[in-house]
This record gives structure tokens, C-alpha cells and sequence, in this order.
């Protein structure tokens, strides 16, 4: 038996609605296994900016620390602009914590419908792992002539051999781990980006010789865009940079049925510091507030968390009691063709946790 500490953000949005009940699954499969889970909830996103003019303390991410592993809903606000809510909480917890891998699974389940013709449930089974850190999210620049007729922006992308290399070996060991078609791809625009990118590729070419058996394909952006749609079946892992992950994962969640059911985790393969688990859906405020917001993402965002903890039989547990309602398709929320509440979907979870589905 064993006790984790849980730090909690709800963040904003339908993040407040959907963290709670998620937490509340993970909690109740983990007791039954002997295991706790302590929560310490931190109210920090734009509610706080707009109170306080910062997205949290200057000492969060030390906060954090202490804590086991950390379950974030979402963050944004109509009223706050995206680059502060992003780079006042999000970025910072990623880089201080060096969560460098970031994990985004998409998988159509059986009672889902792809938008695509001809995709059946089973189809799609993609990761996209993601380098969090740095790349086009490094935010080194600035502003000249800041808001005046003859403005300048600067946004440079910073690529370290050390950043690509660890980020691509973290691909090459999941996608041995995950024992499906033992396939790598990565995703770069060397035509284009003649430096970064060609780093890229370069390393991913010399990583992937240390991996035999491995089946390796190298796609440009656009292309890999085009084939997540046209033959996203014959995807396995696929690696990327923090942009390309962002854009990628988003395009696959879609074609696996919708991002309501798509989950990450960012994670510290080294395990020096708590890895955070989040679902990759915004805060959706058209619809905060109505209770009708789908928990599963964050559900199965939980499931990853309780995996990473080591609590692998309860992470089981919980996924199969999701995927068992999503397959009988009697409660379900608006995004899936349903109206069942966020609450209804929480207690048919947990019902059949209770069943041991």
C-alpha cells in the first residue's frame, strides 16, 4: 500500500468541472487496491491573473515539487490573451519541471465514428510524443518599435542536439514498449527550415540505428497532415517538435473521434520531478458552467497518471470501465452525439468500475 501526493489544478473553464470528477475515479480504483491518493487543490489560472495580475505565485512551480505527480484541467479565458495564460502557468510548469516528453495518445474506440470513410474502431492507435521544452515554444525575442507603424517581431526557435536527441530516443523506447507495429515516424520541414530541422533529421537518422528492428518513415509536416487523414491506420509513434506535436495531436484526436476523448501527460522519463497529466482540450467557455462538458479525456488523462505512479492495475481498471461506456454508448455528452451531463458520465464510470468492468 502506498500514498501519493496529488497536486490539482482545475485551472479554468470546464477544467474546474471535469478535474474533480476524474480525480475522484483515480482516487476510488486506487483504494481499491490499498493505495491513497491525497489531494492538495491550487486555485490557480485567470481567475488568479485577474486578481492577483500573475497566472500563479512566484514560487508555484517549487510548490509543485513536493507533490507525487500533478492533474491540470485547462487554462484560458476569454478576458486573459492566450500568451499570458500560456506562458504564466503551462510553458513555466513544463520547462521548470523539465516535463520534456509530452505524450498524446489517439485512439478510436469501439462506439466511436471517425469523420473518416472506411476508419472501424481499432483502426487507430497513434502516440504522438511531442518535445515540450524547447523548439518554436522557446519564446527568445522580442518587440522593436513595440506597437508603433514600423513594429518588428522576433520569435526565434531554439533547437538543442541534446533536446532532439533524448526527445527521439524517448519515441524509439515507447513505441518498443507499446508492442504494435514497432513503427517510429518523425516529422520535421527540412525543405523549408534549413538548420533546425535538418539537426533533426540528422540526429533522428543516428538514433534510429541503435534501434534494430524498429521500422522508421520520415514525413515533412504537410505531408504527415495529409496522411493522418488519408492513412492514419499505418501510424504507430510519431515525434515531433513542440509545434508540429501541438498541431499533429490535435488533427489526430480528430480523426480518433474528437478531442473530448484525447488525453496527454507531460512527463519527466527520468522521474526528478512530479510529471503532469492534462487533457488536450481547451476550457471551452461556450459551454463552462452547464455541466455537460465530456470528462473522459481527463478521465483517461488520470488513467496515464495512475500508470506513470505505478498503479498499473488500477489504470487498467479505469480504462476499461471508460471504453466499456463509450462502447455501449447509453451515456455519452453532446461532443460524442449524446446529452448526457459530465456527472452522468462520471457515475456510469464508476458503475462499472464497481461492476469490474
Amino acid at each position: 500500500m502506498s500514498n501519493f501526493s496529488i497536486a490539482m489544478i482545475p485551472g479554468d473553464g470546464v477544467g474546474r468541472e471535469v478535474t474533480p470528477v476524474a480525480f475522484e475515479i483515480a482516487r476510488s480504483a486506487a483504494a481499491d487496491h490499498g493505495d491513497t491518493l491525497e489531494p492538495t487543490c491550487y486555485e490557480w489560472g485567470s481567475d488568479y491573473y485577474l486578481q492577483h495580475g500573475i497566472m500563479m505565485p512566484p514560487d508555484g512551480v517549487e510548490q509543485l515539487k513536493k507533490h507525487d505527480a500533478i492533474l491540470l484541467g485547462a487554462v484560458g479565458h476569454p478576458k486573459v490573451p492566450d500568451h499570458i495564460t500560456l506562458n504564466g502557468l503551462l510553458l513555466p510548469i513544463r520547462r521548470e519541471l523539465d516535463l520534456f516528453a509530452n505524450v498524446r495518445p489517439a485512439i478510436l474506440y469501439t462506439g466511436v465514428e471517425s469523420p473518416l470513410k472506411g476508419i472501424r474502431p481499432g483502426d487507430i492507435d497513434i502516440v504522438v510524443v511531442r518535445e515540450n521544452t524547447e523548439g518554436e515554444y522557446s519564446q527568445v525575442g522580442g518587440f522593436v518599435y513595440e506597437k508603433q507603424v514600423n513594429e518588428v517581431a522576433v520569435q526565434t526557435a531554439v533547437f538543442t542536439r541534446r533536446g532532439v536527441e533524448r526527445i527521439i530516443r524517448f519515441a524509439f523506447d515507447l513505441a518498443q514498449r507499446r508492442n504494435q507495429k514497432q513503427k517510429v515516424t518523425s516529422v520535421t520541414k527540412s525543405n523549408a527550415q534549413g538548420f533546425s530541422m535538418v539537426l533533426w533529421d540528422r540526429v533522428f537518422d543516428e538514433v534510429a540505428q541503435e534501434y534494430d528492428g524498429v521500422e522508421t518513415e520520415s514525413l515533412l509536416v504537410d505531408a504527415a497532415a495529409l496522411n493522418f487523414v488519408r492513412r492514419p491506420q499505418t501510424f504507430d509513434v510519431v515525434v515531433g517538435s513542440n509545434l508540429f506535436g501541438d498541431i499533429l495531436s490535435d488533427l489526430s484526436a480528430m480523426v480518433a473521434g474528437g478531442i473530448g476523448l484525447a488525453a496527454s501527460a507531460n512527463v519527466d522519463p527520468l522521474r526528478r520531478c512530479p510529471s503532469m497529466f492534462e487533457p488536450v482540450h481547451g476550457t471551452a467557455p461556450d459551454i463552462a458552467g452547464k455541466g455537460v462538458a465530456n470528462p473522459m479525456a481527463m478521465i483517461f488523462s488520470a488513467v496515464m497518471m495512475l500508470d506513470h505512479l505505478g498503479l498499473v492495475d488500477a489504470a487498467t481498471r479505469i480504462d476499461r470501465a471508460t471504453q466499456s461506456v463509450i462502447a455501449e454508448g447509453k451515456v455519452r455528452t453532446a461532443d460524442l452525439g449524446g446529452n448526457s451531463s459530465t456527472s452522468e458520465v462520471a457515475d456510469a464510470v464508476l458503475e462499472k468500475l464497481e461492476e469490474g468492468a
